[in-house]
């Protein structure tokens, strides 16, 4: 999928599920990249960068990188730079940004990914987004008593 992914989680986890990806939508040139090295400097691990491969286990889709490019990123205007990155990561979020939030409190969006639902969240350009999303994600108002996805509803 054209796409970049990060996750956040912890070092001494010794379980890939603890981890939560963030699955990064767009364009070509419409900030993925960007957006993923502005969550790493949060503390993300990096995944992926331009395209991710998703594989469904279960109730889990996982986000994975490419082996030929995996641990690459590209900035542009700089070039292609190293980073660690995981084998893979549980998506928890999607990021479209192609589409952009213009409500002040937005309603809850969801999107379908392999038969699972996720909760996307659209581009709202600013100075705080990536900060607002470390804590949108780690808050995980949208997850269920198990932490699991459903399978998604008929009007996602």
């Amino acid at each position: 999928m054209h796409a970049s992914a990060v996750a956040f989680g912890s070092e001494g986890r010794n379980s890939e599920s603890k981890w939560s990806g963030v699955l990064i939508l767009g364009r070509s040139g419409s900030g993925k990249s960007e957006l993923a090295l502005e969550l790493i400097a949060l503390g993300a691990h990096l995944v992926a960068d331009d395209q991710t491969e998703l594989n469904r286990e279960g109730r889990t889709l996982w986000l994975r990188p490419p082996e030929q490019i995996k641990g690459m990123i590209e900035l542009r205007r700089v070039g292609i730079l190293r980073a660690s990155a995981l084998d893979r990561a549980p998506l928890a979020l999607v990021v479209d940004l192609d589409a952009t939030e213009t409500a002040r409190l937005p309603q809850q969006h969801w999107i379908e990914l392999s038969g699972l639902a996720f909760p996307l969240l659209k581009n709202a350009p600013g100075r705080a987004f990536a900060i607002g999303l470390k804590h949108y994600l780690l808050a995980r108002p949208w997850r269920d008593e198990e932490g699991l996805h459903a399978p998604a509803p008929k009007h996602v």
